[in-house]
């Protein structure tokens, strides 16, 4: 007789049913597994036989075949553990059969028996509920799990627990949803002295997710600035934050439950293409979807290698990535902030004459052209940023708490989302066509503003909706209905730092 316990094997943030089968039969004795499993599935094996040991059950003497179906999904993590061993105890008789068969389980196994915690609960708990099953899987995984809530989550501390459940010698009791606790920071745009230009610019980037390059001398505030970004973005909501808590699920990343805050990634200059886009021996989620719905900040961007920069520009209009590799092709979501720092060369004193070096301005030139065109160009605001003076430096700060900027931020994100509640997107910059056109079409006075600095400068298309873009963005900070002309004025100064008109 043929005895079936249900996991998951993981595709991108899809947790996919498995069916684990076990068979005990005649034979000399052999504990095999089938069904494409990779090292840590194969290892199982032993893990089980001392879990078992320690609870003083021994295997059968007989020939043991476990198969992992659909056999030509590969299986990948320990989580098999607990699937395995509970298919197991009811092809011996001593769990039964139908209540096995009635739950969705994972867990790495110990080799004293105890449940040990394993990535992706929450995807997990999902297809646990599209299969109308009850989810068992470790304790420390079980608030995460709780989660989804169209399910039941049983988390248990050891394998003799889960037995224990199954043959009603104790209950489980199901798991409540468990929320982390948000990260104490001192970051307060508060402390910034200066920079009021930027300072604005950032809350206008935060209230219409436009991404944004800040380009300024070494020590000018650029990092100092980004750092503090998070704190003016409002909350997750239910939706968001169950979308980014499953990738970090899957990376393994998540724990004591989901987060509310918003995430916030600045990889190092010498990452590699697969740590930004993701990939490796997995399809592992990278650093632009460990992002999602959150800020990527990338420093010393001309710094990165080409490479990685070229890997931005389709996700930068998708909001998603394809990780293709020759094991699998994975698709996750990316829709993020993009903030990016860049000194004006690579010395960074370009607009200094006492240490610049003598190569300016090719210099500069040289170092920003190795941010290609189309890239430049997906950036809808451009800001140039001083070095703070003396002055400002020895006196007081002056300027706006985190706090007064995040309600600005907040209620220009909730227009927005009353505004595009039917057509399936959250923010402005995710506005196009007909759509963007409705919205933030701008008065006569606006159009004929933006027509002239279009000829001007020979704004590309994508310019100048994204110029329409920030606009509207702009009117829904003053509480305008409509984009007027100061509003197309100001996003076109951030559009045109540093930009040449067309020659005549």
């Amino acid at each position: 007789m043929v005895t079936r316990a249900y996991t998951v094997a993981f595709e991108g943030v899809e947790a996919r049913l498995v069916e684990v089968q076990c068979a005990v039969s005649p034979g000399l004795p052999a504990f095999a597994i089938v069904g494409l499993p990779d090292k840590a599935v194969s290892e199982a094996k032993e893990r089980i036989r001392a879990a078992l040991d320690a609870m003083s059950i021994a295997l059968p003497s007989r020939r043991i075949a476990i198969n992992l179906a659909p056999a030509d999904l590969p299986k990948e993590g320990s989580h098999f553990d607990l699937p395995i061993a509970l298919a197991l105890l009811a092809a011996m008789d001593i769990l039964p059969k139908d209540e096995v068969e009635g739950t969705v389980s994972l867990g790495e196994l110990s080799l004293d028996g105890r449940l040990m915690p394993v990535v992706g609960a929450l995807p997990a708990a999902m297809a646990a509920a599209e299969a109308d099953r009850a989810l068992v899987c470790p304790r420390a995984c079980g608030p995460e799990a709780a989660w989804v809530g169209a399910t039941e989550v049983l988390a248990a501390s050891s394998l003799l627990d889960v037995v224990h459940h199954f043959t009603g010698k104790s209950h489980l009791r199901p798991v409540e949803a468990g929320e982390a606790p948000a990260p104490e920071t001192r970051r307060d745009f508060r402390d910034v002295k200066g920079q009021e230009r930027a300072k604005r610019a950032l809350e206008i980037a935060a209230a219409g997710r436009h991404h944004m390059l800040m380009v300024g001398t070494p020590g000018s505030g650029k990092s100092m600035l980004a750092a503090r970004l998070p704190g003016i973005l409002p909350p997750l909501s239910a939706v968001e934050a169950l979308e980014t808590s499953t990738i970090h699920s899957v990376a393994g990343l998540l724990e004591g439950g989901i987060r509310r805050e918003r995430p916030f990634r600045a990889p190092h200059h010498t990452a590699s293409a697969t740590a930004i886009t993701g990939g490796g021996r997995a399809a592992k989620p990278g650093e632009l979807s460990l992002a999602h719905n959150g800020v990527l900040f990338l420093d010393e961007f001309p710094e990165f290698p080409r490479q990685v920069l070229e890997t931005l520009r389709q996700p930068i209009e998708t909001g998603e990535i394809m990780v293709s590799r020759a094991s699998a092709h994975i698709r996750y979501p990316c829709r993020f902030l993009l903030v990016a720092a860049a000194n004006p060369c690579r010395c960074g004193y370009m607009s200094d004459p006492a240490r610049a070096c003598a190569r300016v301005p090719v210099c500069g030139e040289d170092y920003l052209g190795r941010i290609s065109g189309p890239l430049m160009d997906r950036f809808d605001i451009r800001l140039d940023v001083p070095a703070v003076g003396w002055s400002d430096l020895d006196g007081p700060a002056t300027g706006e708490s985190s706090a007064t900027i995040a309600q600005r931020v907040a209620s220009a994100r909730h227009v927005q989302a009353q505004r595009f509640a039917s057509h399936g997107i959250r923010t402005n910059a995710e506005a196009e066509g007909a759509l963007l056109d409705e919205v933030a079409t701008p008065d006569d006075q606006g159009r004929a503003l933006l027509g002239r600095v279009a000829e001007r400068f020979g704004l590309s298309a994508r310019g100048y909706h994204r110029i329409l873009r920030v606009a509207r963005t702009i009117a829904d900070l003053d509480g305008s209905e409509t984009v007027r002309q100061p509003h197309v004025a100001e996003a076109v100064g951030y559009r045109l730092a540093g930009a040449k008109p067309m020659a005549a």
